[in-house]
């Protein structure tokens, strides 16, 4: 089935799922009371950034280059937001001995050098490290893991695969 989309095709229906998922995140946090940790923040915006990229390409609908230029952009951005989850999943698995909670993500930024803050935010202290819901036995990080790995697929499946010539509107290949 993904052999028949075109590349606009797979860069929207890209755009739909981190619409989806930020959507998602923003129910679980508005409606359930789930409040993010910075960990998961980073993970939102990963998600915002891979989205805007599918988002832009889809418009765009590129060939040649610069699909692989957009589909290398989605794949290095999910690749840092699934780091950002895999530590959050460690946290998850082997929590700190202290859980002490730390300052929030606007207050660590605008408070501290962007060198500094991103050490505090790996460290994930306080509730990076606390599963609050669950689905089929996996965490939120662990299932933004799996969105984020399929986004890697995703964009590197754009990047090295290989479509037919397509027409231009002037009849140049």
């Amino acid at each position: 089935m993904l052999n028949k989309l075109s590349p606009r095709a797979g860069f929207l229906l890209a755009f739909l799922v981190c619409a989806g998922l930020i959507a998602f995140g923003l129910v679980l946090q508005h409606v359930e009371g789930l409040e993010p940790c910075p960990l998961c923040i980073l993970q939102r915006y990963a998600f915002v950034a891979c989205g805007l990229v599918a988002l832009i390409a889809g418009l765009h609908n590129p060939t040649g280059f610069m699909r692989r230029v957009y589909g290398a952009l989605i794949a290095l951005t999910a690749l840092a937001g699934g780091s950002v989850s895999v530590r959050q999943s460690w946290l998850q698995h082997f929590p700190p001995n202290v859980s002490v909670c730390g300052p929030d993500l606007e207050y660590m930024i605008s408070h501290f050098p962007l060198a500094s803050s991103l050490p505090m935010l790996f460290r994930g202290e306080g509730d990076c490290s606390k599963v609050d819901w669950t689905l089929l036995g996996l965490s939120i990080a662990e299932w933004a893991l799996l969105c984020f790995i399929a986004l890697i697929v995703f964009g590197v499946w754009q990047t090295i695969r290989r479509w037919p010539q397509q027409r231009s509107y002037f009849g140049a290949h």
